[in-house]
């Protein structure tokens, strides 16, 4: 559904809504004034019928109000899991349509190892993009079910699990090893699942790729605050975050702009995942940017061990 057809409805709604209380006070005023004229005045019954028909255009107003917000939910709702599809559907037959070129290449010609080699290393990437975006969308599938019980949480080593974390972003998008740059600071852990906090920084760290123009720089920033938890800050010099959209980017299926969807593949997940599993290890995530071009920076805020 298109974004434009919300004006629609949304304008009748408005007007309807203005129309009946321009009645309801019209038809009070008029009421109000024959009962109060010298020669006449408000019996019981009338006054009983004043009060019960306020309470009916009341109820009426407020039936308008409620029917107008959800149907504006509603059609964006509509929107969110159109372009979601539309997303998924894009994002899964890229890698397969290229996987299925390299295998009928494969199939029909002899190639020499250098050429061999390179088809298969494409492969791979086409078999790791297709695994990533099957894994988001399981994990936002079931992030609100799974509960696992913090006495069979075990230690996660922060500055072991960002490490990992960084070393395979590295090789996966074939980054110099000085884009990414990590503070060093004294072992820090929390308690958690680390296979759960290792999508989280994961996730964090793809996307701060994704947005960001060449060359990547990227810092990852860890430090102990005050009250004993563990801070971790992950900054970069990408296209950055309009202000308006900072609160709403946490949101399921949602995107930016269509000139960055169209520039960036992506399904509006991640960030989504990212903060339902942080609330789940009694954390919390927040999103910092100047404004467009000025970089984004997301702080992450853990409970100590």
């Amino acid at each position: 559904m298109p974004r434009r057809s919300i004006g629609g409805p949304l304008a009748i709604g408005i007007v309807s809504m203005v129309l009946v209380l321009a009645l309801a006070v019209g038809w009070q005023v008029l009421v109000w004034r024959d009962g109060s004229e010298p020669t006449a005045g408000l019996s019981t019954l009338d006054t009983f019928l004043f009060v019960l028909g306020s309470l009916f255009f009341l109820f009426v107003f407020a039936g308008l109000v409620w029917l107008c917000a959800k149907l504006v939910l509603e059609m964006r709702l509509s929107q969110t899991q159109r372009a979601f599809l539309d997303a998924v559907t894009h994002e899964l037959k890229t890698p397969l349509a290229s996987f299925r070129l390299g295998l009928e290449t494969l199939d029909r010609y002899e190639l020499e190892p250098v050429q061999r080699n390179e088809f298969l290393g494409r492969m791979a990437e086409d078999l790791d993009r297709l695994e990533y975006t099957v894994t988001q969308v399981l994990t936002a599938a079931r992030v609100d079910e799974i509960r696992i019980p913090r006495d069979g949480w075990g230690f996660v080593e922060l500055q072991a699990l960002l490490a990992e974390n960084v070393q395979e972003l590295l090789e996966r998008h074939a980054l110099a090893g000085d884009s990414v740059r990590v503070d060093k600071v004294r072992p820090l852990r929390v308690r958690g699942d680390a296979a759960e906090l290792g999508v989280v920084f994961r996730n964090l760290l793809e996307n701060a790729v994704k947005y960001s123009e060449d060359p990547v720089r990227i810092r990852v920033g860890i430090e102990e605050v005050g009250d004993g938890r563990v801070r971790i800050e992950i900054s970069d010099q990408g296209i950055g975050i309009p202000k308006q959209e900072l609160g709403r980017i946490f949101n399921r299926f949602y995107r930016t702009s269509r000139d960055v969807q169209r520039q960036v593949s992506g399904l509006g997940l991640g960030l989504f995942v990212v903060r339902a599993l942080l609330r789940k290890h009694g954390g919390r995530i927040v999103a910092l940017s100047e404004g467009a071009g000025r970089g984004s920076r997301f702080v992450v805020t853990l409970r100590p061990a």
